[in-house]
């Protein structure tokens, strides 16, 4: 890692590190725009690039990028890779799992204050047999995390909207099997805890949504609401926590009533990732909660058909970092 910029107090400030991604994908691309964007430094910390020095490379060749931009910020992990953008390679799974590992560990070892991760292919690694549904499943085993949350975080976006899918990445015909009051309620206190050390709420609001229309309507439009999601809603506010819901989630989203909590909850993918794509489509940002480490990443794919262009937009990495940086200042690493 290179030699850390000093704060205000003169400690030196931990750098942030990115790590490659698919490096078939746009991830390359856009942590290269972001880094030159940024001048290799956000909130006075530098910017560290995990993975195979050659794709960072040709990432500035194909994104219009100095190299010299990115200098001496690249940590060469053991592996090397061998890719054409828009064609993922299952040979490449051992280069991509060993930046986020190397990433994590300079984290746990307090050598860097986040890793940002660049997207994933998720079918290409499974192929290889990587055995976890995607990143956050992978960064909890990586730091021994038990409840692992993903949300996702508008940056600069008023009023702010942050969501959690309390299901994520399961058909529609499972959720209802994995509707429980008291594993609704934890993650529903992670959520909350986090809003007040992660994003400074002093007292963080939360709104859980129904899952059916209407929140069930009493009953009429099925009964999962009243038996099973307020029950975790009452759970929360039973231990101090302010909590509204279960609501109606097709009125969750409108400027008004986001003004009303810091961050809403929700039962399935969709229902929480629609409307933050709506409003945060370019600067939404994926953070993971319930872990040891600050991680965020963009809240976009691979975009497979876009390598290689030079076309792709980092706005979405940039708010990843600026948000990572945020987040690492708050829990002062």
């Amino acid at each position: 890692m290179p030699l850390s910029k000093r704060g205000e107090s003169g400690r030196a400030k931990l750098p942030i590190v990115i790590s490659q991604g698919e490096p078939s994908g746009i991830g390359p691309e856009v942590a290269v725009k972001a880094f030159a964007a940024l001048d290799g430094t956000v909130k006075g910390r530098p910017l560290q690039l995990l993975g195979d020095g050659e794709v960072f490379r040709r990432a500035c060749a194909i994104s219009r990028v100095d190299p010299k931009d990115i200098g001496g910020a690249i940590t060469e992990t053991a592996h090397k890779v061998r890719a054409e953008p828009g064609h993922p390679s299952p040979e490449n799974a051992g280069a991509i799992t060993a930046a986020i590992a190397d990433g994590v560990r300079a984290c746990m070892e307090r050598k860097a204050a986040a890793l940002v991760t660049a997207p994933i292919h998720k079918s290409v690694l499974t192929t290889a047999g990587f055995s976890f549904p995607g990143h956050t499943e992978y960064l909890a085993a990586l730091t021994g995390a038990k409840l692992p949350v993903m949300m996702l975080a508008s940056h600069k976006v008023a009023p702010p909207l942050r969501v959690v899918p309390f299901t994520i990445h399961i058909a529609l015909t499972e959720i209802f099997a994995q509707l429980d009051s008291q594993k609704i309620a934890d993650v529903g206190a992670i959520v909350l805890d986090a809003l007040k050390i992660d994003f400074a709420c002093s007292k963080p609001r939360l709104a859980i949504a129904g899952l059916n229309p209407h929140a069930g309507e009493d009953g009429t439009m099925g009964r999962e609401d009243a038996a099973i999601i307020a029950p975790a809603a009452a759970k929360l506010r039973e231990q101090g926590y302010e909590v509204s819901g279960p609501l109606a989630a097709d009125s969750m989203f409108h400027d008004a009533a986001r003004e009303t909590y810091d961050a809403a909850l929700c039962m399935y993918h969709d229902q929480a990732l629609i409307p933050i794509k709506t409003l945060a489509f370019w600067t939404g940002v994926n953070v993971t909660l319930g872990l040891p480490i600050v991680r965020t990443s963009p809240d976009h794919g691979t975009a497979l058909p876009l390598a290689g262009q030079g076309a792709a937009n980092p706005a979405s990495m940039i708010a990843a970092i600026e948000m990572a940086a945020d987040i690492a200042d708050r829990r002062g690493l």
